[in-house]
């Protein structure tokens, strides 16, 4: 008998699914930590010394963490793939919020 995917155990979760809601919460609370410690400066930087727009400056920070990477240090505290997850969600949302801009949806 074959059952529909659909009708599987609610109760029985596979450990992947498990996973990506452990990491997706932990970046999640990495993000919403540092908003509250930073205030919102990836999404609208003070532009004191930079005048690049939100998404430019969210590239480059990208760029910043892949070199991290790339050179991994074995005494960095920081954990540069977390801290790219999170920049990859910001500039998601930077990339909205223009999209609805140009659309004339937000200010």
């Amino acid at each position: 008998m074959h059952l529909n995917p659909l009708h599987e155990s609610m109760t029985e979760v596979p450990q992947t699914q498990t996973d990506i809601c452990t990491v997706c919460d932990e970046l999640k609370e990495m993000l919403l930590d540092k908003n509250k410690r930073y205030g919102d400066s990836a999404l609208s930087p003070l532009r004191i010394f930079s005048k690049a727009d939100a998404t430019s400056q969210l590239l480059c920070r990208i760029d910043d963490k892949l070199s991290r990477i790339k050179n991994v240090q074995e005494d960095d505290l920081e954990d540069p793939i977390l801290d790219l997850l999170g920049y990859l969600v910001l500039l998601r949302i930077s990339q909205r919020r223009n999209v609805l801009s140009l659309l004339g949806m937000v200010q």
